[in-house]
């Protein structure tokens, strides 16, 4: 048991805190909070999607959102579209805000190259379209400011 606290100590060295959203249905034709951010602001480490039921065959361009409190929107990738991708497909972003969300199939994904600092609001899940399906995420994240958290919307 020791072994697996030494892991779990080592990936919140590395990555930072850990908070899991559950499997949930897409946003339709719109976007939808997938967590949210408090106390002020957060360096995201890394962020994963993944796949648990398929996503229909229509095209969705879909992108993660900073929706702050106080400001203006920013997307933290471009869009990527979705369609039909299988379970256990795999989503992340790179860390630049220009790059597109990152798909695999359900084998690997490449974890986020740079930190992205945002501010205190939402990460929005933004689907254009109304497909079925779902995705469950998962977010890594090291507060900058006294207080700041991240969980669930």
């Amino acid at each position: 048991m020791s072994g697996l606290n030494d892991l779990n100590g080592l990936r919140k060295t590395i990555l930072g805190a850990r908070v899991e959203r559950a499997d949930a249905s897409l946003p339709q034709t719109t976007a939808e909070s997938i967590f949210t951010i408090g106390g002020g602001k957060v360096l995201i480490t890394g962020i994963v999607g993944e796949v648990g039921t398929v996503i229909q065959t229509q095209a969705n361009n879909t992108k993660l959102t900073a929706n702050p409190t106080t400001g203006t929107s920013v997307d933290i990738c471009a869009v990527l579209s979705i369609s039909q991708d299988e379970a256990g497909t795999l989503y992340s972003i790179t860390g630049t805000l220009t790059d597109a969300l990152v798909g695999t199939t359900a084998g690997a994904v490449a974890s986020q190259a740079k930190g992205v600092i945002v501010n205190a609001g939402t990460i929005d899940l933004d689907c254009a379209a109304s497909n079925t399906g779902t995705i469950a995420w998962t977010i890594f994240y090291i507060p900058i400011d006294d207080g700041a958290y991240i969980e669930v919307a």
